[in-house]
C-alpha cells in the first residue's frame, strides 16, 4: 500500500471520515490518521456528518476536532470502516480512499485497502504501519486499541486470534492507555441504557427451537428510556450469550417510522449476505440494514420467516 502512502503525501487538505454513527472503530481509525497527518504537517480535517456522537467516545484522541461540514478546499478524502458509500454521508468530489475490513465493502475508492481478515478497521491501519516502518506513538496506539477492543467484542469474537492479541500487546509497548479504553467503551452506562437494555431481555422472544433471539424495540420505548441508539447494542450482544441461540435479531423502529435492523451471529450463516438483500451490509457474524414502508411487527414476521429457512 505504499501507493496509499504516497498519495497521502501529496495531498493538500485531506479530510478524514468517520462514518454515520461513528463507533470506536471508524473514529479510532480516524483519529489515528488524524495524529499521523499532524506529524507530516499536513492540513487536515476530522469529519463526521453525525452531529450528536456517542459520549463514550470522547475520550478518543482529537474528539474535539470534528467537524460536521465537509470542506470546499478538500483534493483528498479518507473513508474508515465504511462497507458502502452511503455509510459516508457525503459524496466528496475529490480523490478518495477507501480503508476497510467489511466483507461487504465494494471497493468504491480511487485506492482501495479493505482486508476481510482483519477484525477490524485499525488493525488494517496497524498492518499498514508495520509494513511501511511507521512509528506509533501513544495518542496512535490508544486509538487503535479502542478500535480492536470495540470490534473484536472485547476479544471475544469468532475472529479473535493470536494476532489480535500480538497487535493489543504491541500497542500497550507503544504506550496505549488501555484502562481508559476500557473503562470508557465496556465499563461506562448511563441509566437509560441499563432502562433499555431491561425491556430488550424482558421483551426478547426464542424462535426456531431456541436458535434465534427476536426482539422489538418501538421508537416509543427509546423516548421513554432515553436511550440513544447505540444503547440498544449492548442487550443484542448478550442474547448470544444463551446456550442455544445461533442468531439474535434487533428490529428498532425510527423516528420516521423506518426500520433499523441489527443482526448477530457465531458465524454459521454469512449474515453480510442477508443484510445485502435488505439493502444492507456488513459482516459474516455482524450486520445491519434498514427497511423503510414496513410496520415493526410486519417486518419482524417477514425477517423471521426468511431466516427460519436458514435452520433447516
Amino acid at each position: 500500500m505504499t501507493e496509499l502512502f504516497e498519495r497521502i503525501g501529496t495531498a493538500e487538505h485531506v479530510v478524514l471520515i468517520a462514518h454515520l454513527n461513528p463507533d470506536a472503530d471508524s473514529l479510532g481509525s480516524a483519529s489515528t490518521i488524524y495524529s499521523y497527518l499532524l506529524r507530516l504537517q499536513k492540513k487536515a480535517t476530522l469529519f463526521c456528518v453525525t452531529e450528536t456522537i456517542d459520549p463514550n467516545l470522547t475520550f478518543l484522541p482529537w474528539f474535539e476536532k470534528i467537524r460536521h461540514q465537509f470542506p470546499a478546499s478538500a483534493d483528498l478524502a479518507i473513508s474508515f470502516d465504511c462497507g458502502s458509500v452511503s455509510r459516508l454521508g457525503v459524496e466528496p468530489s475529490c480523490e478518495l480512499i477507501n480503508i476497510d475490513h467489511h466483507s461487504s465493502n465494494k471497493g468504491y475508492g480511487t485506492i482501495n485497502a479493505v482486508d476481510t481478515t482483519a477484525i477490524s478497521t485499525t488493525q488494517v491501519l496497524y498492518d499498514l504501519f508495520q509494513a511501511e516502518k511507521i512509528k506509533i506513538n501513544p495518542k496512535m496506539a490508544t486509538a487503535l486499541y479502542a478500535g480492536l477492543l470495540d470490534d473484536s467484542n472485547c476479544f471475544t469474537s469468532a475472529k479473535t486470534d493470536a494476532k489480535t492479541f500480538m497487535m493489543a500487546s504491541e500497542l500497550h509497548r507503544c504506550g496505549a492507555d488501555i484502562a481508559l479504553c476500557s473503562a470508557s467503551l465496556v465499563q461506562s452506562l448511563s441509566l437509560a441504557a441499563m432502562r433499555l437494555k431491561g425491556w430488550m431481555l424482558q421483551n426478547a422472544k426464542l424462535r426456531c427451537s431456541g436458535r434465534l433471539v427476536s426482539t422489538l424495540v418501538p421508537h416509543a420505548v427509546m423516548e421513554a428510556t432515553g436511550a440513544k441508539q447505540v444503547d440498544c447494542e449492548a442487550a443484542l450482544e448478550e442474547s448470544l450469550y444463551l446456550p442455544t441461540a445461533e442468531v439474535a435479531l434487533m428490529l428498532r423502529e425510527n423516528r420516521d417510522g423506518s426500520v433499523k435492523g441489527s443482526i448477530r451471529g457465531d458465524g454459521k450463516i454469512d449474515l453480510s449476505e442477508f443484510a445485502r438483500a435488505y439493502g444492507g451490509g456488513g459482516h459474516s457474524h455482524s450486520a445491519g440494514f434498514t427497511i423503510k414502508n414496513m410496520a415493526l411487527e410486519d417486518a419482524e414476521e417477514t425477517i423471521v420467516n426468511v431466516l427460519e429457512k436458514e435452520f433447516v
